[in-house]
């Protein structure tokens, strides 16, 4: 009995033990209520909200933000934004809308009254733009022929398909190239603008004054960092000229069997590769030309100049049997096959303001039109406008050069272009045809911080650009520069209040700049004419 007493007490001992530590144990294992929520999945969230805390501090930590206030946004995607915020970190738009938060040491732009743009993209730009003096000399004649072939150094033609990377300058030689192949045409154009790139060039300063905040320069797109190189380059080669002459009708003849022998072989090559036959040979590219077979690959657009009906008409069939996108240069009478260039899927590059008269001998509908982009447009082509000269006059105010740009846009929209689409013929459009419109040519979350701002409709030619701004950074103050300074200074606006929003204030109207246009302005304008009896039906040729 007392053994049994004694094993009793024991294991009624261990077992009280065992209870006593057990008790604390799992009261351990719950977190107070008011520090960790409830349970352990409180817990979880605030390891979350902690990780997400110290990534928003890793990512701001040497950022750099800059942020333009309560103007009117226009995105160019169709959306409008009244007085709304665009915030860009390290040069690339972060965010667009209304109460957004700024981070500590954002640099601001005050944009209440005024309109925000994509900054404007200029084709086929002169070199003085980059180039300053050491740039080609700015053509003042009445724009480039467009049935002339595209030139090269050796004296031939860039579009016949020769391989003229033989023609390499060693002036311009690279180091980085020195234990590989010879350089690409796209090479040699680049390394030689990198030489010539003059960030305080005045030519610049007036393509920042117009609006443009990228140029095409030797069939690349640069931006326009003043007083700035890095990060000027964007892109690579992305079209490529094919000869189409009337006055030579052997390239012509010359184009089509290149186009028929690249479309044999990439049918021969597409048929050896799915047939999966290591053993059999592969389709010879003898006799193809490279140029042309990038262009039936997608790699590349194929640029024509032409400005004829049966021009047209004869690209849009060439583009249609071999599956391929043209870029019509000139298109003056693009309105009158607008259809056909349409199933094509075409891009045009035209000059609203262009007048060539009609061939009388013809009884067919030829001639130019003022009404040219606006067809073009409603029948599915991609416009991009250019002015007539590619340079900048200094001579006078002309009209008719890169300094009026928007004002090109403005006559398509007297010709019937709506206004958005007049706007994206001078941002987007380009953008996509320069190959860099997943950068620029709208205002949208991710691409790159290149805007302006101006005092009005920008298509308006009265309007002043007041800001450029690339990549984040203010390139041009239209107070702080000579040409345009004393014009219509910019009235001063009441400070920010940093613990509100801004909201967007119109200045006084004896101060302000041109009122901004209707949506309707320019029917509008078309419908007071006539009233007046004027009878202007705004067609030409």
């Amino acid at each position: 009995m007392k053994i049994f007493a004694h094993q009793s007490l024991v294991a009624g001992a261990v077992l009280l033990a065992a209870l006593s530590f057990s008790v604390p144990a799992s009261s351990a294992a719950l977190p107070p209520q008011e520090e960790g929520g409830e349970g352990a999945a409180g817990g979880e969230e605030g390891g979350k909200d902690e990780e997400k805390g110290a990534e928003d501090d890793a990512e701001k930590a040497g950022d750099e933000y800059f942020a333009i206030l309560g103007g009117d946004i226009y995105t160019g995607t169709g959306a409008i934004l009244r007085g709304a915020t665009l915030l860009a970190r390290n040069g690339t738009i972060k965010e667009i809308g209304y109460d957004v938060f700024l981070p500590e040491k954002t640099t601001k732009l005050d944009a209440r009254g005024m309109r925000v743009y994509p900054g404007l993209v200029a084709l086929n730009a002169t070199p003085r733009i980059t180039g300053g003096l050491f740039g080609a000399a700015p053509d003042v004649g009445d724009g480039p022929d467009l049935d002339a072939p595209t030139p090269c150094p050796c004296g031939g033609d860039l579009a016949d398909g020769a391989n003229h990377t033989d023609h390499w300058d060693p002036i311009f030689a690279d180091p980085a190239y020195a234990d590989d192949a010879p350089p690409t045409a796209v090479d040699q154009a680049r390394i030689k603008a990198e030489d010539a790139y003059d960030p305080y060039s005045e030519f610049m300063l007036l393509a920042l004054a117009t609006g443009i905040t990228t140029a095409e320069q030797s069939n690349l797109a640069m931006k326009l960092r003043r007083g700035a190189f890095k990060g000027t380059f964007m892109g690579e080669k992305s079209m490529t000229s094919v000869s189409w002459s009337r006055r030579n009708p052997s390239s012509i003849t010359s184009t089509k069997e290149k186009f028929a022998a690249a479309a044999k072989y990439l049918r021969e090559y597409r048929e050896w590769e799915a047939r999966g036959d290591k053993e059999a040979k592969e389709p010879s590219k003898r006799g193809v030309d490279t140029s042309v077979l990038r262009i039936l690959k997608g790699e590349t657009l194929a640029r024509f100049n032409a400005t004829e009906r049966d021009d047209l008409l004869a690209i849009a069939g060439l583009a249609q049997t071999y599956g391929f996108r043209p870029v019509i240069v000139g298109a003056h009478e693009g309105w009158a096959v607008a259809e056909e260039l349409g199933r094509a899927g075409a891009y045009a590059i035209l000059t609203p303001r262009d007048r060539r008269p009609k061939d009388e001998a013809l009884v067919r509908a030829g001639g130019t039109s003022i009404e040219n982009a606006a067809v073009l447009h409603a029948s599915g082509v991609q416009v991009a406008v250019i002015p007539p000269s590619n340079s900048f006059d200094l001579g006078g105010i002309t009209g008719r050069d890169l300094m009026h740009l928007p004002i090109e846009a403005g006559f398509a929209v007297r010709g019937g272009l709506p206004e958005t689409a007049a706007l994206q013929s001078i941002t987007i459009v380009p953008a996509r045809l320069l190959g860099v419109s997943h950068r620029i040519g709208t205002l949208e979350v991710g691409k790159d911080c290149d805007a302006i701002v101006a005092d009005g409709d920008v298509l308006h030619y009265q309007t002043f650009v007041q800001y450029a701004v690339v990549l984040g950074k203010v390139c041009y103050d239209k107070q702080k520069e000579i040409f345009y300074a004393h014009i219509r200074p910019r009235p001063e606006l009441p400070p920010l209040d940093p613990g509100e929003a801004p909201e967007s204030v119109t200045p006084p109207a004896e101060e302000a700049g041109p009122p901004p246009a209707a949506e309707e302005g320019v029917e509008a304008d078309e419908e007071k004419e006539g009233e007046e009896g004027s009878g202007d039906s705004g067609s030409g040729g």
